[in-house]
């Protein structure tokens, strides 16, 4: 018989005990009293067999509202793209998923080459100089770039919009309490961050200004407007962005960015429950040795053979604790290598094509809105993100959007109560103009 993992036997657990030198289970627990050992009966179901296991977890699955049977309208910073089938196929590859750190580069070369690739590709997309092999996620990514910040410019003071996701805001308030340093939230302004707050906080202690591209909100910040700001009395510039939106729109780099940080979730990673996910991470040239996490380099062995090594690993485990720029330990390798197959599958014209799709879709949903008398508090250029505001509280609305197979968009009141009844709508490549008719459709007749 064939199992899908090694069941214990009998016989298995008596040679173990034997091996071990006592006679029964009960030995092992001789040193606890048994005045304080559990007699009762555990309140839990009796064993079934796999057959039966397998049907009852199969219908409780089945009671989930998935991607497949609804379409999804829930952004926020997981978003419903397009995965080639191809990503499935190589990441499911055993030399893939399996391995961990490649410390011997030569027996790595895979996997050293494949995390090259996204490094390589993360600089195009962004216009950077350098790219490390991935972060944890977006969120750690951008606090890590604050923290670099700080150490650079030797400041204690970090400026952050409150146009960038709310829990991204608060990795960074938690990376920065332990470093001592204070962060400033920024106000909104007609959905984009207000400049004219942010040059009143500027000052000789500022260490970074920290901006989302698409923000959290939907809108384009002004990045050009941004970075003069930002740069007074030689603070830095740091900009999240979503990887797939530099498909379409300027990128980061060609406004003078310092650091880029960001999630790879929308290049071949599911949204899953929310995790895990890929953060990135781009530099300029002069901050090649301040980069958090590792890098991987491209050389030539003694025949001249191209080859892949780990290089500038500047945490504490390679060098001096006082010199390290991080204690991040590891990275997100197997999804990092997710991205970089869908991109490669995707191509150049393939990122452009999906990232445009996404602006054409969302801004006929924000047009369809308006027509259908809905309310969009901000007037700002969109990517795939627009807010509408309801008559309604956004978990009714959405309770009964899910009526229709349809997965409403994120309830802004949840984390703001200035946004109370106002609705994030995501709207990506995979929804159909008929989707987001219906969308449209239940929205307005909730309104009235």
């Amino acid at each position: 018989m064939n199992h899908r993992y090694l069941p214990m036997t009998e016989q298995d657990k008596q040679e173990m005990l034997q091996a071990i030198g006592v006679q029964t289970v009960d030995e092992l627990f001789q040193d606890i009293p048994e005045s304080v050992r559990f007699k009762g009966e555990y309140k839990i179901k009796q064993a079934k067999s796999e057959t039966e296991l397998l049907k009852e977890l199969s219908q409780l699955a089945a009671k989930n509202n998935d991607l497949r049977k609804n379409a999804s309208f829930l952004g926020a910073g997981v978003y419903d793209h397009y995965m080639p089938i191809i990503v499935d196929h190589v990441i499911s590859r055993s030399e893939f998923y399996t391995a961990y750190t490649p410390y011997q580069p030569e027996i790595s070369q895979g996997e050293l080459q494949a995390i090259f690739e996204f490094q390589t590709m993360i600089c195009e997309l962004t216009g950077m100089d350098v790219a490390n092999s991935s972060m944890y996620d977006g969120g750690t990514a951008l606090a890590e770039a604050a923290m670099l910040a700080a150490g650079q410019t030797k400041k204690k003071k970090v400026l952050i919009s409150k146009a960038v996701n709310p829990e991204t805001r608060d990795v960074v308030k938690t990376y920065a309490a332990g470093q001592y340093i204070e962060v400033i939230e920024i106000p909104v302004k007609n959905g984009v961050t207000d400049i004219e707050a942010l040059k009143q906080e500027m000052d000789e202690d500022v260490a970074a200004v920290l901006v989302q591209y698409p923000n959290f909100f939907g809108s384009i910040e002004p990045l050009k407007e941004i970075e003069p700001v930002a740069h007074t009395g030689k603070s830095m510039f740091i900009v999240s962005s979503n990887p797939l939106a530099l498909g379409a729109i300027t990128p980061p780099g060609a406004f003078g960015a310092d650091i880029v940080a960001g999630d790879a979730q929308p290049f071949g990673i599911p949204t899953a429950f929310g995790g895990p996910h890929c953060g990135y991470f781009a530099v300029t040239t002069k901050l090649l040795r301040k980069v958090p996490g590792r890098l991987v380099g491209q050389t030539t062995d003694e025949n001249g053979k191209r080859g892949f090594v780990l290089t500038l690993q500047a945490r504490e485990q390679h060098i001096r604790r006082d010199k390290a720029t991080s204690n991040i330990c590891s990275n997100q390798a197997l999804n990092a290598l997710a991205a970089s197959v869908a991109m490669t599958a995707l191509g150049k014209k393939g990122v452009k094509e999906m990232a445009i799709q996404n602006i054409q879709k969302a801004n006929y949903a924000k047009r369809a809105c308006l027509k259908a008398g809905l309310e969009l508090p901000f007037d700002q250029p969109i990517f795939n993100e627009f807010v509408v505001k309801l008559a309604k509280p956004v978990v009714e609305v959405n309770k009964h959007l899910l009526e229709k197979d349809i997965i409403g968009g994120f309830d802004l009141g949840k984390v703001d109560p200035e946004f109370e009844n106002h609705m994030l709508i995501a709207v990506t490549e995979l929804r159909t103009k008929d989707e987001i008719d219906t969308l449209v459709k239940e929205l307005g007749d909730d309104n009235e």
